[in-house]
């Protein structure tokens, strides 16, 4: 098979071929950029000025058939090539870490548009594979900023993205339900993206998730949807400065559930923002001065 596969064009079409009736056309064509991307070093223009060019590298050839054996259990192809695109920045997972989403992508621009030139600290609650911190570290640089995750494995994918996009972060392993004010340092902007999926939701998701990505981090009990959030809020009389700001990536059903629960605990200008698509996704509040 590796040698009828010559061309970048000869590829795209074994992808898409492989990938028929998994995944919508427009999927895999994206798929196949990413794949190619990874292994040929082309963005989609290049390689479609150079799709007919023979290819000689013979293992990377090889690469796409193995890549297409796992694309097709669904295993997601950010696991199978080990690593994603978030907010300008080169991000390794691995199964057992969650997958950053586009949405965490528009909860960060957010942060990054509000604080330019911040100065202060910044504490990422649940930073899975770390792309929040990193890519709010790249992008003010002033910032002292700290994740802290549950998940040892997750803390070291942590660690080893900040070090490979050179952004100075520091991270912790801690679980948020056991954490001590005195464990964290305090924190002017408090983040997190949260297990927010109820369980009885579990029927509308595809199995690439389903069956790849760690439930851990996605799903919370549909008789308190909000006990991620609630711990949270729970430190942020303690580890929370004066004036500081609060951000949550949410459930879009649940704008209303958070609203109401950041203001039982005293913040205020709580706002409740959209996401491209038009869906409650992102909370923010203020703590008084």
């Amino acid at each position: 098979m590796a040698c009828n596969l010559q061309t970048i064009k000869d590829i795209r079409n074994y992808i898409s071929g492989e990938l028929s009736g998994l995944y919508p056309e427009k999927e895999c064509a994206g798929i196949s950029n990413i794949i190619i991307s990874k292994l040929f070093e082309m963005n989609r223009i290049s390689s479609l000025m150079k799709e007919d060019e023979i290819l000689t590298d013979t293992k990377k050839i090889e690469k796409v058939i193995r890549y297409c054996r796992k694309l097709k259990t669904g295993e997601p192809v950010q696991y199978v090539i080990g690593e994603t695109i978030f907010y300008d920045c080169l991000i390794k997972v691995s199964r057992g870490v969650l997958i950053p989403r586009p949405e965490t992508e528009e909860l960060v621009d957010h942060i990054i548009q509000e604080n330019k030139g911040f100065t202060g600290s910044v504490l990422d609650i649940g930073t899975g594979s770390g792309c929040i911190a990193v890519a709010l570290g790249i992008n003010l640089p002033s910032a002292g900023i700290t994740g802290i995750d549950k998940s040892r494995r997750s803390v070291k994918t942590a660690i080893r993205n900040a070090e490979l996009n050179k952004s100075a972060v520091s991270f912790l392993e801690a679980d948020l339900f056991k954490l001590k004010p005195s464990q964290i340092p305090n924190a002017d902007i408090i983040v997190s993206n949260p297990p927010y999926v109820r369980y009885s939701e579990m029927k509308f998701m595809h199995r690439n998730v389903l069956d790849f990505e760690p439930h851990r981090a996605l799903f919370v009990p549909d008789d308190d949807p909000l006990k991620f959030y609630r711990a949270i809020l729970d430190l942020t009389g303690s580890i929370l400065n004066p004036s500081g700001s609060v951000w949550f990536e949410i459930n879009e059903v649940m704008g209303e559930s958070v609203h109401e629960l950041m203001k039982s605990y005293n913040l205020h200008c709580i706002k409740i923002i959209k996401d491209i698509n038009g869906k409650d996704r992102i909370a923010k509040g203020k703590k008084d001065a």
